[in-house]
């Protein structure tokens, strides 16, 4: 997999990521990426601007990085792990760059595990890995076949899982600060039925305004953050 961007790279350089192969552009001068590659004693492939920009049309800063692809985990992982007790359910994401978001929020909210499923949703990829910020290095991504047992997965896990849509109890009103699997749904059909059927809560985030839907990420920020609040507050 190819990833962009120096923000990227500098948290896979951090990490003990397996990177393949760094191509640079000509006159690349962020010196604390450079001494980390050097550090490391990584390949690295110097090129003309034309040639980067040929490689990867998004803006990649100068740097192009080719690293294995990512690995997912296994409901096994959030069994196994006794301190879980704060997962994200992504309901069929289909934008990277609000998957990203979401991951980059994640992490900053100190969340343990993001489950999404296998089909019809994004994949971690390059501009996820931008969006991010080079979160992802430090986030714990559960792939499933089926988010409807996942979620009864949890369930028996004793984890409360809570959806978000637009009808439902005002979010604030919502007590989070047991184990929680909070679901935030697709872009623009929100929670598929059966997910939302499987949901103990509805949480809705009240809209003041004339449009009557938030951006996915933002949506989910707003939640995962009353989660953190209230588990601060005691």
């Amino acid at each position: 997999m190819r990833v962009y961007g120096k923000n990227v790279a500098k948290e896979l350089l951090n990490s003990d990521y397996n990177i393949k192969k760094i191509y640079m552009q000509e006159g690349f001068n962020n010196e604390e990426i450079l001494k980390l590659i050097n550090k490391k004693k990584i390949n690295v492939i110097v090129k003309s601007q034309s040639e980067m920009d040929k490689m990867e049309r998004e803006l990649h800063q100068g740097i192009i990085m080719e690293i294995e692809e990512y690995k997912y985990l296994n409901l096994n992982d959030i069994k196994n792990d006794s301190d879980a007790s704060f997962v994200v359910i992504l309901d069929h994401i289909e934008d990277p760059r609000n998957f990203g978001a979401i991951i980059r929020t994640c992490e900053c909210a100190g969340v343990d595990y993001i489950i999404v499923p296998n089909k019809r949703g994004v994949e971690v990829n390059a501009t996820v890995m931008k969006t991010s910020s080079g979160a992802l290095t430090n986030t714990k991504i559960v792939m499933v076949s089926n988010l409807r047992n996942a979620i009864e997965t949890l369930k028996k896990l004793n984890f409360w899982v809570i959806g978000t849509d637009m009808d439902g109890k005002n979010y604030t009103d919502i007590d989070y600060r047991s184990k929680t699997a909070l679901v935030i749904g697709n872009e623009g059909s929100g929670l598929k039925q059966i997910v939302r059927n499987s949901c103990d809560e509805i949480a809705s985030i009240p809209l003041l305004g004339k449009v009557n839907s938030l951006n996915a990420s933002v949506a989910a920020a707003v939640t995962i953050y009353e989660v953190v609040r209230q588990r601060n507050n005691g």
